[in-house]
């Protein structure tokens, strides 16, 4: 399968490399009509509201709320597709959640932590880095982490998201479980 990564900021060869460990192809998109080639989406970590206006300005932002791709969010990527984020309105409006940025604190307060992500692994490493959580779920959107109380990883249909950067570790078995257990999924469901 073909698993692009959203190239407009964050760790997208770290993403690609995951994807790649994964057995799968990966590729950076630039533009709009890249959208059309790939059978999901990496959405990267970075500074959300940076990555919200660069969404804009090349046009991402009505293609993805249209699409029925699988999209998985790290961090930013997360806040982005929530349809709420605590004091402003949600972006994409892809996983029933109300997301908090930067719970955790600033860039001092970056940590890491062994997380046990229901359906992937108990062993999983999460480096948190200005990182949000989860505040709520709603509807059909199903918790798969915790950190202490905080909410830090949601699934709900064709769409997965965590407060923390799993590429940035030799982990790749959160990318793995994107390709094999959402996207697999619907691309047979689609064919």
């Amino acid at each position: 399968m073909k698993i692009g990564v959203l190239a407009l900021q964050g760790a997208v060869r770290e993403h690609i490399h995951h994807i790649e460990l994964s057995g799968h192809e990966g590729v950076a998109i630039k533009r709009v009509e890249q959208l059309s080639t790939i059978d999901g989406l990496i959405l990267p970590g970075g500074e959300s509201t940076t990555l919200r206006r660069l969404m804009d300005l090349y046009g991402f932002k009505e293609a993805l709320q249209q699409s029925a791709l699988p999209m998985f969010g790290t961090c930013a990527g997360l806040i982005v597709l929530a349809k709420e984020i605590v004091g402003e309105e949600g972006y994409l409006n892809k996983l029933d959640i109300t997301v908090q940025r930067n719970s955790f604190g600033r860039q001092v307060d970056s940590f890491e932590s062994e997380l046990d992500v229901q359906g992937i692994a108990p062993d999983i490493e999460g480096v948190f880095i200005r990182a949000p959580h989860i505040e709520s779920t709603h509807g059909e959107a199903s918790v798969l982490s915790k950190v202490g109380e905080k909410i830090v990883a949601v699934q709900e249909g064709r769409y997965l998201g965590v407060s923390f950067h799993p590429e940035l570790t030799d982990d790749y078995r959160v990318t793995q479980y994107f390709i094999e257990k959402i996207v697999k999924p619907a691309c047979l469901k689609n064919n």
